[in-house]
């Protein structure tokens, strides 16, 4: 059986290095080696294992892009390039047919979506694509909708922690603050508590340094009007792992999808888990 062909685009930086590390040794993936990047980045490539994988600028991508095609054969893309870029590189995906998955969070999800929806490819779109935190929120998007008004007239605060270089607000956050907001208490995304400064991560999250500039902390707080009771819940994950173990889960779906011949879709990593 041919290898699944996949090029992880957002290289050089540390969520995409850690994939295509990942990918270059596991059985039955094969790593293309190019990756889409921005247009400040100085390196002309990066090393992945035994492989040297050249960046390509937003200025010289069509045409290489193009040329890969014709060389390479169908490939899956795998985005975790920067929330200023999600659209547009949609938007090249569908153009040249290329099926993704795009991990990065940001942008206008709505015409995310859309996109896909009007184009011949399917995808595999999520803020998060650590299957346990998926299911985590499965259960309380469950909740919410079985259970409308069960926090009502309570308080919820939220806090996320993430490195420095996470640009934008977690998308885990905003997601899990739109299910909560369906059992009742009045909350705004704008009143996540973010967290970016490493001395504070440090001293008073007492997130352990060697995962500073790579990690991902939550927590929801749930609190009486009267303040007499107090619900509360947190996933904190350390390193990146997690999620590359459920992008690879998320390449092997969006595969089968991609032979059955499914177009215009997007699936999310709840479908991934339901396989």
């Amino acid at each position: 059986m041919s290898p699944v062909k996949i090029m992880v685009n957002g290289l050089p930086g540390n969520v995409s290095k850690n994939i295509a590390e990942m990918i270059s040794t596991h059985r039955g993936i094969e790593l293309v080696p190019y990756s889409l990047t921005g247009s400040d980045i100085e390196e002309s490539g990066i090393g992945i294992g035994d492989i040297v994988v050249k960046l390509i600028k937003p200025e010289a991508r069509n045409t290489v892009i193009d040329n890969i095609i014709l060389s390479e054969g169908p490939f899956i893309s795998v985005d975790y390039t920067h929330p200023s870029a999600v659209n547009g590189n949609a938007e090249f995906y569908s153009r040249k047919k290329l099926h993704f998955i795009m991990g990065t969070t940001g942008g206008d999800r709505k015409q995310l979506f859309k996109t896909v929806s009007d184009s011949e490819i399917c995808a595999v779109i999520a803020p998060n694509m650590a299957k346990q935190i998926v299911g985590v929120q499965a259960v309380v998007e469950y909740a919410a909708k079985t259970f409308p008004d069960l926090f009502k007239d309570y308080t919820l605060e939220i806090s996320e922690s993430h490195q420095a270089g996470k640009a934008d607000t977690s998308g885990t956050a905003k997601a899990m603050a739109g299910y909560l907001k369906k059992l009742g208490p009045d909350f705004n995304e704008n009143q996540i508590q973010k967290e970016r400064d490493p001395e504070i991560q440090k001293n008073i999250w007492k997130i352990p340094e060697k995962y500073i500039n790579g990690h991902g902390w939550h927590t929801y707080t749930l609190t009486s009007k009267d303040k007499t009771a107090k619900f509360s819940f947190t996933h904190n994950i350390c390193g990146r792992d997690i999620y590359t173990e459920g992008t690879l889960d998320a390449v092997n779906f969006l595969n089968s999808k991609i032979k059955s011949g499914i177009k215009g879709h997007v699936f999310t990593m709840v479908d991934v888990l339901k396989r």
